[in-house]
């Protein structure tokens, strides 16, 4: 029990002083493996599963993914997806909210970020809103709450992540299963922002002509077709997910420098590194939940823990709402990548 308050204990009081969460894991996990260890054998422990849990060939997709979602934000795409979604979305209440939930999921499940996804789709959906009537709270809100649709539709870096962290889940597994429950997310979003939207009385949008219709599908196909080529090519087993990263990367810088021209050459270095930022943030996240991981299973916190929810309730479905509990009460103050790192360990056995 010591080992659990020292490592739980030292991690709340860190993020409270505003630690960022990678060296609040990590030296939470230190204090944890400190009372078992040495402090010289306790560092060696934490450097090599730090560098043992980043030695995984998966992980080279984060990177490209978050590449390609870099080019899609600064190329254009995100335009294109928003024009496409708003030709489907035109006729219903409040159209302009359904168009940014559609658009949300389509540039999510090719960007495979929720992040870029917020930030592209929103960049361009809000003025327009704006000038339209919508209340600023009620665009920022629907933005919000369907971005993270990008987390579950494929190609999502969230699953790879899963994948490494439970132990080599199959990716492809993962993306066939995350399709349903992120389609049926931005269905429900739709639903009530559609119910809002007609007690406001926001506007429909004007029905596009058969012309403006196939001109606006036109300009979007080369986008949409980069998700039937990533999926198509996983699912067929054609390439993995990490190769159909580096695909994904290659046909976006195509599509935005030579196809859209909204991206040049010069502009490369600056995406570039925006995105070796993000990366580096997000593997060293990863590689101080590997010693966070270590020290859980030192200390035996998985078997309490199971221990514990059995002792509650033996009934699968009862066990599945309480983790789902504990989830939701985490996801409050946390990210879904370092929840998902931490918990994950703790609640799968």
């Amino acid at each position: 029990w010591l080992s659990i308050f020292a490592l739980f204990g030292t991690f709340a009081i860190l993020l409270a002083l505003g630690v960022p969460i990678s060296f609040a894991i990590a030296l939470s996990s230190l204090a944890s493996i400190l009372l078992a260890l040495p402090f010289e054998p306790a560092i060696a422990v934490i450097a090599q599963k730090m560098a043992t849990g980043l030695d995984n060939f998966a992980l080279l997709s984060i990177p490209f993914f978050i590449l390609a979602g870099n080019i899609m934000n600064n190329g254009g795409i995100a335009s294109r997806l928003i024009n496409f979604a708003q030709v489907l979305t035109g006729r219903l209440p409040g159209s302009l909210a359904h168009c940014n939930v559609m658009a949300n999921m389509l540039f999510g499940s090719i960007s495979g970020s929720a992040v870029a996804s917020a930030a592209a789709i929103g960049g361009v959906m809000s003025p327009i809103q704006k000038n339209k009537g919508y209340d600023p709270a009620y665009c920022a809100a629907v933005n919000i709450a369907s971005c993270p649709t990008g987390l579950l539709i494929p190609p999502s870096n969230t699953l790879i992540v899963y994948s490494l962290v439970s132990g080599g889940t199959s990716i492809a597994a993962l993306f066939l299963a995350g399709y349903l429950p992120g389609i049926l997310m931005g269905l429900g979003i739709m639903v009530v922002a559609g119910i809002i939207a007609k007690r406001q009385g926001y506007p429909m949008e004007s029905r596009p002509t058969c012309r403006q219709f196939l001109k606006v599908t036109w300009e979007a196909l080369p986008s949409l077709f980069l998700i039937l080529l990533i999926m198509g090519g996983i699912i067929g087993g054609i390439f993995t997910a990490t190769e159909a990263s580096g695909i994904a990367v290659v046909y976006t810088l195509l599509l935005a420098v030579f196809f859209y021209k909204e991206v040049s050459i010069k502009d490369l270095p600056k995406i570039i590194l925006e995105s070796s930022i993000t990366t580096a943030i997000v593997l060293l996240l990863i590689g101080a939940s590997m010693g966070m991981s270590w020290a859980m299973t030192n200390a035996d916190i998985p078997y309490m823990v199971a221990d514990a929810l059995l002792a509650l309730s033996d009934n699968p479905i009862v066990i599945l709402l309480v983790m789902s509990f504990i989830l939701l009460l985490v996801g409050t103050f946390m990210d879904m990548t370092p929840a998902m790192l931490i918990f994950t360990p703790i609640l799968l056995p």
